[in-house]
C-alpha cells in the first residue's frame, strides 16, 4: 500500500519513559518466558486499546496476563495510583506521571516498557509463534506507512476541531483528514483487510484511529464536517466488520472512552457531537 504521510503536527503525548525490549535470550535482560510479563492497560485509551486487541488476536491470556485500569486516571498529573509503585521501583526518585500502558516484569517488579508500538511488536514476535502473523514478513514498510498515516489522521482531526488557531488552518487540517480517508476508501474497495489477506497490526492501528475519530474527535467538528468524514462507506463498513470480531469488539469500552474524553478534554463541543457515524455498541455487542 502506498501512502503519503500527512503534514507533521507536533504530538501532545509525552515521550515514553521506559523503552526496554523483550529479546530472544538471556543476554537481552528480558527474555521471552510465559507468564513472566504483565500488561497494565486502560482500554479507553487509544494505545491501551491497540495493545488489548493485539493481545487478544494473539491469544496471550495465559502467556501475558492483563490488568485493566480505570478509564480515567485517578492522579492529578494524569497518572494511575495503581502504577505508582512500579514506576518508583523502576526509576530512582521518579517524579513523573504513572501513565499506562505499561509492560512490567513480574520477576523484578519493574517496568520493561511504556512504548505501545514496541510492546505490541515484542508480544507478536516473541510469543506469537503459531499464532496470527500481525507483522508478516515483507510487510514492514507497509505497516510503518499505515502507522504514519494514522498518526497524521489523528493530528489532523485534532487540529480540525481545535478551539484555537485560524479558521483557515482548521479548514486545511480537515482537508488533510479527508484526503487521507479518501485514500483509504479507494484502497479498501474489494479488500477485506488493509495490507494482507488476513488481519494484521495495520488493521488494528487503523481501526483504533477510526474508533477515536467517531467517539472522540467528531465532538469538536461541525455537523457538515462529520457528514463528510462519514461519507466513506467502504472504510466505515470495514470498521464495522472489525468491531464484530471478538478480539476487537470485546475491548470497545464506549462508556469508558466517553468518561476519559470528558475528563481530559478542554475543547469546545460542536454540532458534530450529535452526528454519530457508526452505532458501535450494536456492532460490538455481536462479538460478546
Amino acid at each position: 500500500m502506498s501512502v503519503t504521510p500527512l503534514a507533521h503536527v507536533p504530538a501532545a503525548h509525552p515521550a515514553p519513559a521506559f523503552r526496554g525490549r523483550i529479546g530472544r535470550d538471556a543476554r537481552s535482560g528480558h527474555y521471552a518466558v510465559p507468564r513472566r510479563y504483565r500488561l497494565h492497560l486502560a482500554a479507553a485509551c487509544a494505545d491501551g486499546l491497540r495493545i488489548a486487541v493485539a493481545h487478544s488476536l494473539l491469544g496471550l491470556d495465559d502467556v501475558c496476563p492483563v490488568t485493566f485500569l480505570d478509564p480515567v486516571p485517578d492522579c492529578p498529573d494524569g497518572g494511575h495510583s495503581a502504577l505508582r509503585p512500579l514506576y518508583e521501583a523502576s526509576a530512582h526518585r521518579y517524579t513523573g506521571a504513572a501513565v499506562a500502558p505499561v509492560l512490567s516484569d513480574d520477576w523484578s517488579g519493574r517496568i520493561v516498557s511504556t512504548h505501545a508500538a514496541d510492546i505490541t511488536r515484542d508480544l507478536a514476535r516473541h510469543f506469537g509463534s503459531g499464532r496470527p502473523a500481525l507483522y508478516p514478513c515483507g510487510a514492514e514498510s507497509e505497516t510503518e506507512a499505515v502507522e504514519r498515516m494514522c498518526r497524521g489522521i489523528e493530528q489532523s482531526a485534532q487540529h480540525a476541531g481545535s478551539a484555537g488557531g485560524e479558521a483557515e488552518e482548521r479548514a486545511a487540517a480537515l482537508e488533510q483528514l479527508l484526503d487521507a480517508l479518501g485514500s483509504l476508501e479507494r484502497w479498501l474497495v474489494g479488500r477485506d483487510h488493509l495490507i494482507r489477506d488476513h488481519i494484521t497490526a495495520a488493521d488494528v492501528e487503523l481501526w483504533v484511529i477510526l474508533v477515536q475519530l467517531d467517539t472522540v474527535h467528531r465532538h469538536h467538528l461541525d455537523a457538515a464536517a462529520v457528514h463528510r468524514v462519514a461519507d466513506h462507506p467502504t472504510l466505515w463498513a470495514y470498521a464495522r466488520r472489525l468491531a464484530a470480531h471478538p478480539a476487537f469488539g470485546t475491548h470497545l469500552d464506549l462508556a469508558g472512552i466517553a468518561r476519559r474524553h470528558y475528563a481530559r478534554c478542554r475543547g469546545l463541543e460542536a454540532a458534530g457531537a450529535a452526528v454519530q457515524i457508526l452505532d458501535w455498541a450494536a456492532h460490538a455487542a455481536r462479538s460478546a
